[in-house]
């Protein structure tokens, strides 16, 4: 019996979840008895490839089959599954690691750091709605009483959800995650929880981990546990947002050389990256149609907002796209529904090309630039993030940097499933449209 089989045996888990990622950023798996952990990490549990979002594979012959192989280093007793054990797996077929396996990609944009002696660390602040379905079938917050102007870091609401919060805090803590501080969001029915900065792919598994728990609670308790975007127009919509920094050893390289400067140069030329790719990346880290309704030019219908619409980067400006910090920056893009794994690959290759080249990210922008009439926003010559899944998907297809870190395989399904997500919404003839054209002409 292997020293890992043992210490999980005397935790009292019998059973293995074996988990992995898909395209969409859902976690998939299945279950295996502890006495196949061998198995599990010589060879993987096994799956039809076809019946996995994003993978291309045939229905028949050896690339057929998708095998998860665990990764010994993640296996970690489920306090919520008594009895269970999360292993993470990553994607092999035909015996060879597989290229559109999310989270082999971003472990290859991460080898390309290690190459010059670098590691990435992020801390990822995934903000989430906690639903319910009325007998109409309406989709309301959970909590019915929530309904305050103006609901951010609510004392009132909090309290009532109060027992979800806690047993998410005790379940991620006793599954070894440093969970920093849960509140009310700005919407009925947000919340929000941050986690300590990590290694990039262990803050990855983290947030598929925290998915699972919180999923699994809100469900014991009748609430349905949601990472959508925007779920209703008239409220805020939900950000995943990053924090970023690069290392090299226990040195973090982004730290400033200059007094009052948040960033070194090259940090700033990470930046740079992110910012010249950042059109590419909205497809990666906005990948559904209803993100675009949360990325919006102009007024918006839900009032406050804090998603960024315009490709600018400046010193704690929760209006830019990057917000720069005291050697980290935020980046404030990715909604709640991009998948981490693909959404931080992309990351690093922006950055890292900003690098190579040496990119200036521009003047700090300083100013509210929600307050900006979108002909000053065009005067500064100040970038509009696309506005639509397809504009991203236009432009994740003409960016050769972002498509190359994604790899041939997932770069093309990837943009074929979401051309075909666009086409079904373009095509949908909503309630909308048909209280306000069906008997106007």
């Amino acid at each position: 019996m292997s020293d890992l089989q043992q210490r999980l045996q005397q935790a009292g888990v019998h059973t293995l979840l074996v988990q992995f990622t898909d395209v969409h950023g859902c976690a998939k798996g299945k279950l295996v008895p502890l006495a196949h952990l061998g198995e599990v990490l010589r060879s993987g549990a096994g799956f039809a490839g076809p019946s996995i979002w994003g993978t291309g594979l045939p229905r028949s012959g050896p690339r057929s089959e998708y095998y998860a192989r665990g990764d010994a280093s993640t296996a970690q007793p489920l306090p919520w599954m008594p009895g269970v054990a999360r292993i993470v797996g990553n994607g092999f077929v035909d015996g060879q690691p597989f290229d559109a396996c999310p989270r082999q990609v971003l472990q290859r944009a991460l080898a390309r750091l290690a190459a010059r002696g670098w590691t990435l660390r992020t801390g990822i602040e995934p903000e989430f709605f906690l639903l319910k379905r009325s007998q109409a079938g309406v989709w309301l917050p959970a909590d019915e009483h929530d309904r305050l102007d103006k609901p951010s870091y609510d004392l009132k609401s909090l309290p009532r959800q109060l027992g979800f919060l806690h047993a998410l805090h005790q379940a991620l803590a006793a599954a070894g995650m440093d969970v920093l501080q849960l509140d009310h969001e700005d919407a009925h029915g947000q919340y929000e929880v941050n986690f300590s900065f990590d290694e990039a792919l262990r803050s990855c598994d983290h947030l598929m981990l925290f998915k699972l728990v919180a999923h699994h609670l809100a469900e014991e308790r009748g609430m349905v546990f949601s990472m959508m975007p925007k779920p209703f127009a008239d409220q805020p919509g939900s950000g995943l947002h990053f924090h970023v920094s690069l290392w090299a050893g226990e040195r973090c390289v982004f730290d400033p050389e200059t007094p009052g400067a948040n960033l070194s140069p090259l940090g700033r030329q990470f930046v740079a990256g992110v910012l010249a790719h950042a059109g590419a990346l909205c497809a990666l880290a906005a990948p559904t149609v209803n993100s675009y309704k949360r990325l919006t030019v102009g007024e918006s219908l839900s009032g406050t907002t804090w998603a960024p619409a315009y490709v600018a980067q400046g010193p704690n400006n929760r209006t830019a796209l990057v917000r720069t910090l005291p050697g980290r920056f935020e980046w404030r893009l990715p909604d709640a529904s991009a998948n981490p794994y693909l959404a931080t690959a992309a990351l690093v290759a922006a950055g890292l090309d900003g690098i190579d080249r040496q990119l200036d990210p521009g003047p700090d922008c300083t100013d509210d630039l929600f307050d900006w009439p979108l002909a000053r926003i065009r005067e500064q010559g100040i970038a509009l993030l696309p506005q639509s899944l397809e504009q991203a998907l236009e432009a994740l297809q003409a960016d050769a940097v972002i498509c190359a870190a994604l790899g041939e395989t997932l770069a093309s399904e990837f943009i074929r499933l979401k051309r075909a997500e666009w086409t079904e919404y373009a095509r949908h003839v909503s309630g909308w449209e048909l209280a306000r054209y069906a008997a106007a002409f």
